[in-house]
């Protein structure tokens, strides 16, 4: 049994980003989720590297509780985080005909019931999986499968971490969104020298500044600051080794949805502005999909197939947009949208916003805030310092100049 060296803290809930119906590997081999049947809870696998779609319920012998966590892994195995009495227990799933076979990989012990400890998204490679554990002024990032002797600490970040972003194919470097006297800010964490850590965001002395997502080939990230609009978060996009400050376009602000961005089209090096990026979007009508890339001058709205697993999805190198749903009739399937730029504003049609540069002094052509209304002139945007360029961050040499 592993000591949880930090201090008890509140649960999550520095992660406000809405939780994904399923998370997905890095390859998009596989996928896993917690079904349900009967009200009974249960780990389920879904193989999705195939000819077409199909899942492995993985039930143990007594149901899980609702906020049990899994994650599967690149062998097709199912990670799994229960607690139980304090302590959090981890072990590997996999079928085994009739029944399901469990690997236990051991426990990290929080003795107080507040303190946090959650999966991080899943690792590149597939081989290992690790969890990040919250205090008030301290963090710890454990690997808890893929390890020789059961849970390891990987390191300790002074301040509260919050999500959690892959920068390598490696599954080296690791983005989490730091709080440390009272202001956000994302840093690398190098999990392969003791844990050293290093500034990423500095895009305003008195902003938040969070990574949302990034692609490791294009170097394209995703980004959440209030620095534009003090007070009010919004999405920005730039490039790891950039020269070019963070850019918030207006097409992504969104009025009165959420946008949370899920994932970005692989592959595609030293073509950053042509990268796909698919966004949850939630409002008043509820939950829908946007595509948007940042040579467009709107976001395109789609609908979700019916039984979504809200924000999961993944993109294939192609420019295929492949999303999970589940439904009574099909408990496993995989929608896939094949997006037509030419239709998102780039040469009119939906989401076009008018003539001119996408991207003008930071910010885009609106959009329409939610599907058909008709896009609206931009307000008029207010005066900011000059973000700190993204090649002061020690990333650059982790992209393609």
């Amino acid at each position: 049994m592993t000591a949880c060296a930090i201090e008890p803290s509140a649960a999550d809930e520095d992660d406000s980003a809405p939780r994904a119906g399923c998370t997905i590997t890095a390859d998009g081999a596989y996928a896993a989720r917690l079904a349900q049947q009967e009200g009974s809870w249960y780990p389920e696998r879904w193989t999705l590297d195939g000819p077409e779609p199909y899942a492995v319920p993985l039930p143990g012998n007594q149901p899980e509780e609702p906020g049990t966590e899994v994650q599967p892994m690149g062998d097709g195995r199912v990670l799994i985080h229960r607690l139980v009495d304090g302590r959090h227990h981890f072990a590997l799933l996999y079928p085994t005909g009739p029944g399901t076979g469990e690997l236990p990989l051991g426990a990290v012990e929080c003795p107080d019931a507040g303190t946090s400890l959650r999966l991080l998204p899943p690792a590149p490679g597939g081989g290992d999986a690790c969890a990040l554990a919250v205090g008030p002024r301290s963090s710890v990032v454990w690997l808890v499968a893929g390890g020789a002797f059961g849970p390891e600490r990987l390191a300790v970040v002074p301040g509260r971490c919050s999500g959690g972003v892959w920068l390598d194919r490696g599954g080296r470097m690791l983005a989490l969104d730091r709080e440390l006297g009272g202001r956000t800010k994302a840093v690398v964490v190098d999990l392969e020298r003791g844990g050293e850590v290093s500034p990423l965001l500095q895009i305003a002395a008195d902003s938040d500044d969070r990574l949302l997502v990034a692609d490791p080939d294009s170097g394209l990230i995703l980004v959440g600051s209030d620095a534009p609009s003090p007070g009010q978060e919004r999405l920005g996009w730039g490039v790891l080794g950039s020269t070019l400050p963070v850019r918030f376009p207006e097409s992504l602000r969104l009025a009165e949805c959420t946008v949370t961005p899920f994932a970005i089209q692989p592959g595609l090096v030293l073509m950053p502005e042509s990268c796909g990026v698919a966004l949850r979007i939630d409002g008043p009508l509820g939950s829908w999909v946007g595509v948007w890339r940042p040579r467009a001058r709107g976001v395109c709205h789609l609908p979700a197939p019916e039984g979504w697993l809200a924000g999961a999805g993944l993109w294939t190198q192609d420019g295929v947009l492949r999303l999970p749903y589940a439904t009574g009739e099909v408990p496993c399937g995989v929608a896939e949208v094949a997006v037509s730029w030419g239709e998102t504003g780039e040469h009119g049609g939906p989401g076009d916003a008018g003539p001119g540069d996408p991207v003008r002094d930071g910010t885009a052509a609106g959009a329409s805030g939610t599907p058909g209304e008709p896009a609206e002139p931009d307000p008029p945007e207010p005066v900011v310092a000059r973000p700190v360029p993204l090649q002061q961050a020690p990333l650059g040499r982790l992209v393609t100049k």
